[in-house]
C-alpha cells in the first residue's frame, strides 16, 4: 500500500480595503472600487458608498504575461513584480505592485521558472470573481472613488 504524502500548502493573503460602487442584481454581483481599480464580486450585501474589506487568498490569484482577454476571469490588474520568494517546495509567492496596492500570488517553482517571473516585470494578475470574500469595514478608512472627468467641449479654446 502506498503511503499518501501531506503537503501543507502555505496561507498568504491580501486584504483590500474597498467601497461598494454598485450592484447588478441580475448578475448576483457587485462593483467595488479600490486604490488601484475596480473588482467585480458576488453581490455584498451593503447599499453603494459602504465599505468592505476584501480578503484575496494568494492561492486564487493567477499571473498572465500579456493581457489577458478570452478568459473567464473578469478581475485583471495591470502590475509590476516587486519579489518572487520561493518557500518550502513547490511553492512561491509572488509579489506585485499594482500603483498603491501590493498583491500576493501563490504558485510553483516550475511557474516561476517556465514564465521568467522576477522583480520588475510587467505582469498582470487574475482573481476569479467566485474566490472573493469580504468583512465589514468603516467607510472613513476606505478610499473615495474618482471623479468623473467633466464633459470635453471641442469648441472650447485653450489659451
Amino acid at each position: 500500500m502506498a503511503s499518501l504524502i501531506s503537503l501543507i500548502m502555505p496561507r498568504i493573503s491580501t486584504i483590500l480595503n474597498a467601497r461598494v460602487l454598485h450592484h447588478s442584481p441580475e448578475l448576483g454581483l457587485s462593483t467595488l472600487f479600490f486604490d488601484d481599480g475596480e473588482l467585480r464580486v458576488p453581490k455584498v450585501d451593503a447599499p453603494p458608498g459602504a465599505g468592505v474589506a476584501v480578503e484575496i487568498d494568494a492561492s486564487d490569484v493567477s499571473i498572465a504575461l500579456s493581457r489577458p482577454m478570452d478568459v473567464s476571469i473578469t478581475n485583471r490588474l495591470p502590475g509590476t513584480i516587486v519579489e518572487v520568494k520561493y518557500l518550502e517546495a513547490p511553492y512561491a509567492c509572488v509579489t506585485f505592485d499594482l500603483g498603491v496596492t501590493r498583491i500576493h500570488s501563490l504558485v510553483t517553482w516550475e511557474s516561476v521558472e517556465r514564465l521568467g517571473l522576477q522583480p520588475g516585470l510587467r505582469a498582470w494578475v487574475m482573481v476569479k470573481t467566485v474566490a472573493i470574500s469580504k468583512m465589514d469595514l468603516k467607510p472613513h478608512e476606505l478610499p473615495e472613488p474618482r471623479p468623473p472627468l467633466a464633459p470635453r467641449n471641442p469648441r472650447q479654446e485653450t489659451p
